[in-house]
């Protein structure tokens, strides 16, 4: 039994939560104002606002001018020096946490560090709210009664500082996430750290079947691999047969459309819900508060200061930067945070849109290096999930996983893009897929359409099926199989693509995931 939620005490602070919720979407700018305010006193105090002299900003015009904007690449000094130890470099004393990210499959890991603020105000706080708000939405949920399957990573004892560890957020948050709201969660602490994401797989699908697992979270490539696994472990047909009481499924990384209709199979009820959440190594920012409604809350009390940059100003020397007030509904934003662990005026690299400012709601439509515009195109992640979407609802395929390359220019052959895409079910013909994955990308992406009309500048699109278990396959050999490893799905240029097809050459034509 989930005795957290069962509580007095998790149930008042769940209530208190709500009402916390109301305020910041009633006041969004105040809410922010204040996390402004809170960031530059604490700020002042570090060896990075003393460099950028915050002690004498007491507004965001001069903060815009005090402080540049800056990628991981650039604020890596700063990290460098709390890595090893120093102390105050971005934030008041030494952060004894960092989370380990890639972002995407980049050989460069980011570190980002995680403070006892972040840690609480921002992580812990925003998983609380999730919890509350899909209470309220869900009157007769039975979450309260079992447990959350998560899938997370692990961490290890840092390099630089014998003090300080290093891992997947999701691994940091269970480490030092309070007793009682561990108890609500599955597998065993043991298991969810273990390193080895083999054995961690093995384990889950040994310890997970006897438990009531009412909800799950993660990112659903991984959980797909779970399910899979699972079922064949224990002979069901469907994910209800082993945990009958299932009912949330919270989901984030990746966007859901391309998984949903095989979920949907392993799942097969109409009560079952699909939550999408925003949560990153550098916080947690939004979640999905409403059931029929995929736009996410943006969290506006929470320890981070939001800035908007137009996607049109992202490669500008002197772009316009805009506050919350300032932005307007669907335009693509380049986002911007400073955050309660010292990130300051950081491009996460995500890109965003909002869909409402009463309140303030977002959705994720792709990263800032994650398109293709090879031949002015510019096709955006958003622009290939709904796409892929389409595709699948026409041919009743279902994909697994997938990446886009272009296919340049050459004499007497104009380009083209070619996806690589695994199928937990395939189509049985190519030609429609195919057929309709460029329908719809024409349908949803105008500089998309007027570059195919009559093969313009770009031919139909060159779709390869890959044998399952391929991109498990390629993350283990690059060493970035983690719960937090994304496969990048837009490339402007061919590496990965030529890495995966290297890879096939040198496999069988099947390649499974690990028994």
């Amino acid at each position: 039994m989930l005795l957290p939620l069962l509580s007095p005490f998790i149930k008042n602070s769940l209530t208190s939560r709500l009402k916390s919720i109301e305020v910041f979407k009633k006041h969004p700018l105040e809410a922010q104002q204040k996390v402004f305010q809170e960031l530059l006193n604490k700020g002042k105090k570090t060896i990075f606002g003393k460099d950028h002299s915050l002690e004498k900003v007491n507004n965001y015009e001069a903060f815009q001018k005090q402080v540049p904007l800056r990628s991981y690449e650039n604020l890596y000094s700063y990290i460098e020096r709390a890595l090893k130890g120093e102390k105050n470099v971005l934030w008041p004393g030494v952060p004894l946490w960092f989370s380990k990210s890639s972002g995407t499959t980049n050989a460069r890991s980011k570190y980002i560090p995680i403070t006892p603020e972040n840690l609480h105000h921002c992580n812990y706080t925003a998983g609380k709210d999730m919890l509350a708000a899909y209470l309220l939405s869900m009157p007769h949920s039975q979450l309260p009664k079992g447990k959350i399957l998560s899938i997370i990573g692990s961490h290890e004892p840092s390099p630089w500082n014998r003090a300080a560890r290093c891992g997947d957020v999701s691994a940091v948050l269970a480490e030092n996430m309070p007793w009682y709201y561990a108890l609500g969660r599955a597998p065993s602490k043991k298991v969810a750290l273990l390193a080895d994401w083999e054995e961690k797989i093995t384990r889950i699908v040994e310890e997970a079947p006897r438990m009531n697992i009412t909800g799950i979270a993660g990112v659903p490539t991984w959980v797909m691999v779970i399910i899979e696994k699972l079922l064949a472990a224990t002979q069901k047909s469907n994910l209800l047969e082993v945990w009958p009481n299932l009912e949330v499924f919270f989901h984030g990384a990746v966007h859901f459309a391309p998984y949903a209709s095989q979920f949907q199979k392993w799942i097969p009820s109409n009560y079952m819900q699909y939550r999408d959440v925003y949560n990153a190594s550098e916080g947690f920012f939004a979640f999905q508060e409403e059931p029929n409604n995929t736009s996410m809350l943006l969290l506006l009390s929470h320890g981070i200061f939001y800035e908007f940059l137009p996607l049109p100003e992202l490669e500008k020397e002197n772009p316009t930067v805009l506050p919350l007030e300032g932005v307007e509904c669907n335009i693509p934003y380049a986002l911007i945070i400073t955050t309660n662990s010292g990130l300051w005026r950081y491009l996460i690299g995500d890109t965003i849109m909002f869909t409402s400012k009463n309140p303030y709601t977002i959705r994720i439509i792709g990263r800032t290096k994650s398109y293709i515009n090879v031949f002015g195109e510019e096709v955006m992640v958003e622009n290939a999930e709904r796409a892929l979407a389409h595709a699948c609802k026409i041919t009743g395929s279902q994909v697994q996983d997938y990446t886009v390359a272009p296919i340049f220019l050459e004499a007497h052959q104009k380009g083209r893009h070619q996806w690589l895409i695994e199928f937990t079910v395939p189509p049985s013909d190519i030609t429609q897929f195919t057929a309709a994955l460029d329908e719809a990308l024409q349908n949803c992406n105008s500089d998309y359409a007027a570059k195919r009309q009559k093969n313009l500048a770009l031919e139909l699109p060159l779709v390869q099926i890959v044998p399952s278990g391929t991109f498990y396959q390629w993350l283990q050999k690059r060493g970035r199989v983690s719960s937090q490893t994304k496969v990048p799905r837009l490339s402007n240029e061919r590496k990965y693509v030529e890495e995966i097809l290297a890879l096939l050459n040198q496999t069988p034509p099947s390649v499974n995931y690990p028994k």
